[in-house]
């Protein structure tokens, strides 16, 4: 077989090729649950109709050595991660509202005063991370190499709906071999993708950790989620191999529902249609990472009150902090990997300097605007055509990209700085195309009733970015279990900057390694 070329993906197809494929896949997605809520001013407290995920019709190429890689670097991330949140001087220092961002950025500040002032209350019991590590491949180097974008420790989302749009394309190798349009389109280079377990069994170990039978595990979720079917199957799937009962509430349903025993810490939910009070074993957040979460200081209390609880968070306060973009860019930093990675404790277990290495080779280069007094601001000035600026933010939107980073550097005085790094940009390979196909929008149903045809899918040129999953359950400077459990792919076109799902800018993808 001749050496892969991503300037000739994706296969080519005919036009009626393309429009069967195009109905097997949605109607696929349709039947197994790969859904959105379609787009309303307010979403009915029981949805009556659902569309397709947006998706991608060919897998993305993606080389298998890379991919491993990816999937070995998980369990590092897991342990650096959580050895982070359980290292107080070290969020104090970086994230702090003293001396680190949380003292220019509100937001940060308000969670890393609630959360110290919980912790000087009491002792932080065990912990759980649901993580997602973001990579792309670089381009400057042949074969191209592994970069990471970010790392997630907050609602790492679309874990269920990748392990089902790897279904689909398995589903259309398996129904016609996609035309026998490729010879990399075969069964070996599918990898099994089994997130929707791997995540519950984080969740499921958590749980069985809190130990209390009868308890729950609440979702913390935002009103009016779009995503929620990527949440249901979670709570599906720990009620049907587990045995765990989930409880699903909002922030507002909170205020009214959720109590706290000032002795016991115990929390348990209260509502109209539960007979008596749950308690809560494990807490996990799908809402609370941006600050329209957080609309007045009662939210904030409230936010805070959970943290007291008992039950294990997911994640923590300190967790949610360790995922700040600043934390990314210090540990760049000469031995800082070192701090986490190789302690000086002879009974917490080390990393060797080859993995180190590796783990620092997946890192483009990094510094804060805070650098140096104007060194940081005047670099990314001279260098802003290969920049982006990321701000400590979650869930697609926040960054400032290229040419329009010169004219937001002058709205930002000195003490803001902090709050922003530069990150080199990775260089995805050139030529590589697909075929997306999202749910036809009001003008399309429209023109559709009308008896017109309404484009459904487009030929693009695209990026595809890989997510690792990963969890890791902790606590008291220990990290009791960790594991590798699954990953995604999110595919937009290569004009596009961000590349949240959910914000509209990419689809949901799936891989053909090569």
């Amino acid at each position: 077989m001749p050496p892969f070329a991503f300037s000739n993906w994706p296969p080519s197809l005919s036009e009626d090729q393309l429009q069967e494929l195009t109905l097997i896949a949605t109607s696929y997605a349709l039947s197994h649950g790969l859904l959105y809520l379609p787009v309303a001013a307010k979403q009915p407290p029981a949805p009556s109709s659902a569309i397709h995920a947006p998706l991608s019709l060919f897998p993305s190429p993606f080389p298998r050595q890379l991919f491993e890689q990816a999937q070995k670097l998980q369990h590092i991330y897991n342990t650096l991660y959580a050895r982070i949140a359980m290292d107080e001087d070290f969020l104090d220092e970086v994230m702090g509202a003293v001396d680190g961002v949380g003292a220019v950025d509100e937001f940060v500040g308000q969670l890393w005063k609630g959360w110290k002032q919980v912790r000087d209350e009491d002792a932080v019991p065990l912990q759980l991370g649901l993580f997602r590590s973001d990579y792309l491949l670089h381009s400057t180097s042949d074969p191209p190499s592994l970069k990471q974008v970010e790392f997630n420790t907050i609602s790492s989302s679309f874990g269920t709906l990748s392990d089902r749009v790897a279904g689909l394309h398995r589903y259309i190798l398996f129904a016609n071999g996609y035309y026998d349009s490729s010879p990399h389109l075969k069964a070996e280079n599918f990898p099994p993708n089994n997130t929707t377990a791997g995540l519950a069994q984080g969740l499921a170990a958590a749980h069985e950790a809190y130990n209390v039978p009868g308890s729950s595990v609440l979702f913390v979720v935002q009103p009016g989620e779009r995503n929620v079917f990527d949440q249901r199957w979670l709570e599906y799937e720990l009620l049907e191999r587990h045995s765990i009962k989930v409880i699903r509430q909002t922030m507002s349903d909170l205020a009214q529902t959720a109590s706290i025993d000032l002795n016991t810490k115990v929390l348990t939910i209260k509502t109209a249609t539960l007979s008596t009070p749950v308690e809560i074993s494990t807490i996990y957040f799908r809402a609370c990472y941006t600050p329209t979460d957080f609309p007045d200081s009662a939210a904030y209390e409230l936010r805070f009150l959970l943290e007291r609880s008992r039950a294990i968070k997911c994640p923590s306060i300190p967790l949610q902090l360790a995922g700040g973009k600043k934390v990314q860019q210090v540990l760049c930093q000469p031995g800082i990997l070192e701090r986490f990675l190789t302690p000086a404790d002879a009974s917490t277990s080390s990393f060797s300097q080859e993995d180190i290495s590796e783990l620092r080779a997946s890192w483009m280069y990094m510094w804060g605007m805070d650098l140096n007094g104007d060194e940081g601001v005047e670099k990314a000035l001279t260098n802003h055509g290969k920049l982006v600026l990321k701000p400590q933010r979650e869930g697609g939107g926040n960054n400032v990209y290229k040419a329009s980073i010169p004219p937001f550097l002058r709205t930002l005085d000195a003490s803001e700085r902090q709050a922003w790094i530069a990150m080199e940009l990775i260089e995805p390979p050139e030529g590589l195309g697909g075929y997306l196909v999202r749910a036809a929008g009001p003008e399309q149903q429209r023109r559709e009733h009308e008896g017109e045809q309404a484009d459904k899918v487009v030929r693009a040129d695209v990026v595809s970015e890989l997510g690792i999953f990963g969890w890791a359950l902790f606590g008291l400077g220990k990290v009791n279990r960790d594991e590798e459990v699954g990953w995604l792919v999110r595919t937009k076109g290569k004009d596009s900057d961000e590349g949240g799902v959910a914000t509209g800018f990419s689809v949901l993808d799936s891989l053909v390694l090569v």
